[in-house]
């Protein structure tokens, strides 16, 4: 039987034990993704409490963190998903996506509806990658890849 989450309490108690125990084994968000056998990228959006995940990434990733049978069982719940409980983020990288949402919103969506029409790009059908690279000028790049399913609109 699917468990669905009707508040973000619970989880957010586990991820904070989550990143706590992370610490504690000096462990990478890839590291405990490869037990799990998922993307990196996924794995910790559900251990932030974003996704649900598979029972055996969910028992893989519980024995990688020592966590309870209930925890396990809770990170196979569908939680109540959104990261910024009090409206504007107030920690500067989050506050960086949420400004560029601000500012390159408008222009996606024109973009998309001139290219594919009326409709979304799904954030189920979804994937996300993130890459360093080295930047030509010197230092790094950060790369997000969006990954979503168009969607279009259907009259009904």
């Amino acid at each position: 039987m699917i468990q669905v989450q009707v508040t973000q309490s619970a989880r957010r108690t586990l991820t904070e034990a989550v990143i706590q125990r992370k610490a504690e084994k000096q462990l990478s968000w890839a590291g405990i993704a490869e037990s799990g056998g998922l993307s990196r990228e996924f794995v910790t959006a559900a251990l932030l409490g974003q996704h649900p995940l598979p029972e055996s990434a969910a028992v893989a990733v519980g024995k990688t963190l020592d966590l309870t049978e209930g925890d396990v069982k809770l990170l196979q719940a569908i939680p109540v998903r959104g990261s910024f409980p009090g409206g504007v983020p107030t920690d500067p990288t989050m506050y960086r996506f949420y400004e560029m949402i601000q500012v390159y919103a408008t222009t996606l969506k024109a973009l998309i509806h001139e290219d594919f029409g009326d409709g979304i790009i799904s954030a189920i059908n979804f994937k996300l990658k993130l890459e360093k690279r080295d930047d030509p000028e010197g230092g790094h790049r950060c790369v997000i890849t969006l990954d979503g399913k168009y969607l279009p609109t259907k009259p009904f």
